[in-house]
């Protein structure tokens, strides 16, 4: 049913899991001096939790075929998942510059949130964009992360999702 959850979700993006943003400042930290590069998977909030609409960035997604230089960071698209969960993407610029280069707001156009993280890849060195590049505020929240689920759901689920579906219609 999480699955179907995340499809009818908020599109506000209210936060960062405190977990993932961790994880991220690691994973790009470990990568240094060369860029990290993810794709941002999110969950809604009352799903974890939360008393509020909207979406938590939960999960980052390490895409296979990513190649990392000092300077950038390029994904294989057509190795990007086909799935409604993605809202954006992270990366790191080791020179700690938190601001979008030219060649990032050209990929900022997918996704509603963007997140550069720089070095010393501190809780304090991050800084989160929307798609045109403006900056936007993020909160990092304190939410228990749901364990990984995958195809938590059968037919029965399917079928009830989109009788509700239809009847949103009408």
């Amino acid at each position: 049913m999480g699955l179907f959850r995340s499809l009818f979700r908020s599109s506000e993006i209210i936060g960062i899991a405190a977990d993932t943003l961790d994880f991220a400042l690691s994973a790009s930290e470990e990568t240094h001096p060369d860029e990290y590069m993810g794709m941002l998977r999110g969950e809604d909030a009352h799903t974890l939790g939360l008393d509020r609409e909207g979406t938590v960035v939960t999960d980052i997604l390490v895409i296979p075929g990513t190649e990392s230089g000092p300077t950038s960071a390029t994904v294989k698209t057509s190795m990007i998942p086909n799935d409604l969960s993605g809202i954006g993407s992270v990366h790191s610029h080791p020179n700690g510059v938190l601001e979008p280069s030219d060649a990032d707001l050209r990929t900022f156009g997918s996704g509603s949130v963007h997140i550069i993280i720089g070095a010393p890849y501190r809780r304090n060195s991050w800084k989160a964009f929307d798609s045109r590049g403006e900056s936007r505020s993020l909160d990092v929240l304190d939410v228990s992360l749901p364990e990984e689920r995958f195809f938590d759901f059968d037919q029965d689920d399917i079928d009830r999702e989109l009788k509700k579906e239809d009847r949103r219609r009408w």
